[in-house]
């Protein structure tokens, strides 16, 4: 296997933070990287901003292309990698600097039939100030019914991935955007790698994935019709888990419900609410007793202090409340 990993950053008008993410990328302990910046038709100074990284460090390229959404993005650097390994970051989340070390070396002890290796992530706010830390899973080999519940992943800069069974899976699908239904992008590629191969897990905080109201994935009504795109087709070739996939739809209706009042969207709460109650009207129920809670820990946090804790001061081992 090639040591070279190639690190794919689609990166949109990400002037304000495509710095950091570039000097975690540089910074990892893991050496032989390329690192491909796929400039997506900005129009801020994204790509001058890289061209100074360019000037320092030579494992660095800058490809600039029309606007055509991440997925486009993210399948020509991984086009132009050539490395037998692919490692995408989005150009606003930041890595710990062991992550790719960690990630090759236990891609290494699972065999050749591990085709993706994931980590831990902590939710980041634009200070790299530490929100709260990410779900533990501990699903590795075969993920399959694992995934007809949902991402097992969590997001698209968590996986180190090999090249050749993302090319044999199609890359990620730029179709989605373009049918206004993107979001699920990442969990399309990851079903189909689980269809062909075992993952591995780092059980460890490796990633910095930075979340605000203006992410892709806050547009609750999209991402379920994103999902919905993406999980029928694998619902009708694996029937003998169509329960799992029913509850793993229930699981995503009942989220993206408890982040729209979390974060005062009534309206889509109610969207979310009224599809849940279709889908599932005991879940709904469980739901409408949870949700004067859920309002009450949102007024109640306006007066909480802000985090102090910093992404970049996070080590491997660290407990995992902060």
């Amino acid at each position: 296997m090639s040591d070279t990993v190639s690190v794919i950053i689609p990166a949109y008008n990400a002037a304000t933070t495509i710095d950091r993410t570039l000097d975690s990328v540089r910074a990892q302990t893991w050496r032989d990287l390329e690192i491909i910046v796929v400039d997506d038709g900005s129009s801020d100074d994204t790509a001058a901003r890289v061209l100074r990284h360019v000037a320092e460090d030579d494992r660095i390229r800058l490809s600039v292309q029309p606007n055509g959404g991440v997925a486009r993005a993210r399948n020509s650097g991984i086009d132009q990698a050539r490395g037998a390994l692919v490692a995408p970051v989005d150009a606003d989340d930041l890595w710990h600097p062991r992550k790719i070390e960690l990630q090759v070396a236990a891609l290494r002890a699972g065999g050749d039939n591990v085709g993706l290796v994931y980590c831990w992530f902590a939710v980041i706010d634009d200070d790299d100030r530490i929100i709260h830390w990410g779900s533990h899973p501990r699903d590795e080999g075969d993920v399959l019914e694992r995934m007809c519940l949902g991402n097992l992943i969590g997001n698209g800069s968590a996986p180190l991935m090999r090249r050749a069974d993302v090319l044999a899976c199609g890359g990620y699908d730029p179709m989605l955007r373009d049918n206004d239904a993107q979001g699920c992008e990442d969990l399309k590629l990851y079903f189909a790698l689980a269809e062909r191969s075992r993952f591995a897990l780092v059980p460890q905080t490796l990633l910095g994935y930075r979340w605000s109201p203006a992410n892709m994935s806050s547009d609750g009504r999209r991402m379920l019709r994103s999902y919905d795109l993406v999980m029928e087709p694998n619902a009708l070739r694996h029937p003998q888990h169509r329960r799992t996939f029913a509850r793993g739809r229930i699981y995503l209706l009942d989220w993206l419900l408890e982040r729209a009042l979390r974060y005062g969207k009534a309206a889509e709460a109610g969207a979310m609410y009224d599809e849940l109650y279709r889908q599932d009207r005991l879940a709904a129920l469980r739901t409408a007793v949870r949700v004067p809670k859920i309002v009450a820990r949102r007024l109640l946090s306006r007066g909480e202090r802000r985090p102090q804790t910093r992404f970049e001061d996070i080590e491997v081992g660290d407990a995992l409340e902060v």
